[in-house]
């Protein structure tokens, strides 16, 4: 029989073997029916939608600024989700309500975002 902690174990081993093994496979795949015929511009630097090696000085849209902090805001408050979703039995209530005011003030900005035009890209 298996020892009690290979057996707790054993889940995570096989989800690590399988998503191993998905992902050799995906890359071998794609080597073998792909085409390997890269250019120049696939081989370029790519940074923000600008060539690589201009003027270091020049402007770029503040846009990219504003897409990147939203990003982040937004990617940042939704990673409290996952620890309150493991808590919510032990919290309650009151657990359940402050994220609820915490998900309602999130969707306030969000809509707020959206009506001022900052997820508009023209």
């Amino acid at each position: 029989m298996i020892s009690g902690l290979v057996a707790d174990y054993l889940p995570i081993l096989l989800f690590l073997g399988i998503a191993a093994f998905v992902s050799v496979a995906a890359v071998a795949l794609s080597f073998i029916l792909a085409k390997q015929k890269p250019d120049s511009e696939k081989l370029s630097a790519y940074e923000c939608g600008f060539p690589a090696f201009d003027d270091a000085r020049a402007k770029f849209d503040v846009r990219f600024y504003l897409v990147a902090i939203l990003f982040i805001i937004f990617d940042l408050e939704i990673a409290f989700l996952f620890p309150w979703a493991v808590a919510l039995g032990d919290i309650g209530w009151a657990g359940f309500a402050s994220m609820m005011l915490f998900l309602g003030v999130l969707t306030v900005g969000f809509i707020y975002e959206w009506k001022k035009g900052a997820l508009e890209w023209e």
